[in-house]
């Protein structure tokens, strides 16, 4: 379905999850697909949070191919509550997060390609929340919101756009009963669910989306949920 020879493509945390199908698919469709991730991956292993370690590898992509065609920042920030989450915990998250996607597109900003695309992986999380995911949420938040201000300071020159998935199992699990019926199409999502969002939004036929964020959940973020309505109920005693 898509054609992506000759480009070249970045993609943080592409060593497993959802990041490594985006990889795999970017380069069933021909494209040469650079990883930075912690874990091993056949092109590069560093740390995001590190600031020398991004510019080890910018400067690295740029010395083996030039140009860069597609950023995709969908490393996962450090998940991390209020009650026991350190200053450390939530400066990380962030870090990984939203000042990694932030600082990766200024160190590429003069190496993308004509038609360049950044597609940035956000979270339903952006919208709703569950309790002790505040560094989490606030990362995912914040790469939202990076998505439109960069769409508008790459005007003319790189589309800019946010997936944000919902319950994606990376396991290619087959869920039943109520965790698949909850959600509107009837089923938990899997990676490529959101790989092909991500390569549609790089191709050509995406030419006129820019800023935008898609939230990808199966419709659970549209679905509004009242105590006692089909069978939901909430339990209100304190432990």
């Amino acid at each position: 379905m898509f054609s992506f020879k000759n480009k070249i493509a970045v993609v943080t945390g592409g060593a497993r999850g959802i990041g490594r199908c985006i990889r795999e698919e970017f380069e069933k469709a021909g494209a040469t697909v650079c990883v930075i991730d912690l874990l091993e991956n056949g092109y590069f292993v560093g740390n995001l949070a590190d600031k020398a370690t991004l510019e080890t590898f910018a400067a690295k992509v740029i010395a083996d191919y030039g140009h860069v065609d597609y950023l995709i920042n969908n490393a996962a920030p450090k998940m991390c509550g209020i009650t026991d989450g350190s200053y450390e915990d939530f400066e990380y998250a962030l870090k990984v997060g939203v000042t990694a996607p932030f600082y990766l597109s200024k160190l590429f900003a003069q190496h993308f390609a004509e038609r360049a695309s950044i597609v940035n992986i956000s979270s339903s999380r952006d919208r709703m929340s569950q309790p002790q995911t505040e560094s989490y949420t606030a990362a995912k938040g914040g790469i939202s919101a990076l998505t439109h201000a960069l769409a508008v300071s790459f005007a003319g020159k790189v589309r800019v756009n946010s997936i944000s998935p919902g319950w994606i199992d990376n396991h290619y699990t087959v869920y039943e009963g109520a965790d698949a019926v909850q959600q509107p199409v009837g089923r938990v999502g899997n990676p490529p669910d959101i790989a092909n969002m991500a390569l549609y939004l790089c191709s050509d036929m995406a030419g006129f989306i820019t800023g935008e964020n898609i939230c990808i959940d199966g419709g659970m973020t549209h679905q509004m949920i009242y105590h006692g309505d089909h069978g939901w109920t909430l339990d209100t005693k304190k432990e």
